[in-house]
């Protein structure tokens, strides 16, 4: 026990997605063959982390950084564009062993806003950082910062032109969410019990107005305490209304849910009642886990002691702690 909550000790576990709203019509054998092959490398890299005894902030941050470097994922390089051509990156950060939080929003030139949002959590008085203030932060604090070519992809941009031509001929639909999807996310159980979770993305493809969607909202789309931790992607509107990180991890305090079955009532019950998709990942302090999803697919693997990765993409890729 720690603090009056079960742990399971020497026994570290990371969780990570790429995330849903993966469709096979648009993925080629070695789209998945690459997807693969960067889940794994980001499940080894916050493994070994855990593995030389190093706290779970270290391995969500060591895993998403990855996650991020890889073009396969819209988080880092790789994001999507904006209605104005533009990539704006958000991420966010929370330890649960402290309860301490970092988040930012809207940067531009940032190579691994995860290690920003760490920055912010440990560096600064505040939660979170927007914009041009972030990456002044970014510059202070030796975060590395990228001319904003570096995260251009030719698929993303295809993307946005094609989102482009449906707007104009007034084929665009609000309710079509492939374009709300794409992010990363990890959790992490150390050997002394703590739990960590992050999240980071792109946003969505063609969005406006300076738009944000839950993965930089504490609460929304990142949340861990010292009983749960959980990461989302998908509809990021859906996921702040329903507060749907700290929903599911609530369950699991004030009603004792398991983590499976609070994770699929909110991912899979009340999320698409009120009209969103999308998936999460959630992880306990007992070393269960979860990855619910209600779309074709969802980017996603665990790796526990043994240091063996395990990785799926589709929904018939069945995996240990995939629930519907």
């Amino acid at each position: 026990m720690h603090e009056g909550v079960l742990v399971a000790k020497d026994a570290p576990v990371l969780v990570i997605h790429g995330g849903a709203g993966v469709e096979r019509a648009g993925m080629t054998p070695a789209d998945e063959a690459a997807a693969r092959q960067a889940l794994e490398a980001a499940l080894r890299a916050g493994h070994a982390r855990l593995r030389a005894g190093a706290p779970a902030v270290d391995a969500v941050t060591a895993a998403i950084t990855v996650l991020e470097d890889a073009p396969q994922f819209n988080a880092g390089r790789g994001a999507v564009f904006t209605h104005d051509g533009r990539n704006e990156l958000d991420a966010s950060l929370m330890d649960g062993a402290t309860g301490k939080a970092g988040a930012v929003a809207g940067v531009h030139r940032v190579r691994n806003p995860i290690l920003l949002a760490r920055a912010v959590m440990e560096k600064s008085r505040h939660v979170m950082m927007v914009g041009e203030g972030a990456e002044a932060f970014a510059k202070e604090q030796g975060i590395g910062l990228v001319d904003p070519a570096w995260f251009r992809t030719e698929k993303r941009w295809q993307q946005l032109q094609k989102a482009l031509a449906e707007e104009a001929s007034g084929q665009a639909r609000l309710d079509r969410g492939i374009f709300y999807f794409g992010t990363v996310g990890a959790l992490a159980l150390d050997a002394e019990g703590r739990l960590a979770a992050g999240t980071s993305t792109g946003g969505m493809t063609n969005k406006r107005y300076g738009r944000v969607g839950d993965s930089s909202i504490v609460g929304a789309g990142t949340w861990a305490d010292g009983r749960c931790a959980v990461s989302g992607t998908g509809w990021g509107e859906y996921y702040i209304r329903a507060a749907a990180a700290h929903e599911i991890c609530a369950r699991v305090r004030l009603s004792g849910q398991g983590i499976d079955r609070a994770a699929a009532s909110v991912i899979n019950g009340d999320i698409p009642k009120a009209g969103g998709d999308g998936g999460a990942i959630a992880l306990g302090s007992d070393g269960t886990f979860a990855l619910p999803f209600n779309t074709e697919g969802m980017y996603r693997g665990w790796i526990g002691a043994d240091g063996v990765p395990h990785v799926a993409i589709y929904a018939e890729d069945r995996l240990q702690g995939d629930v519907r």
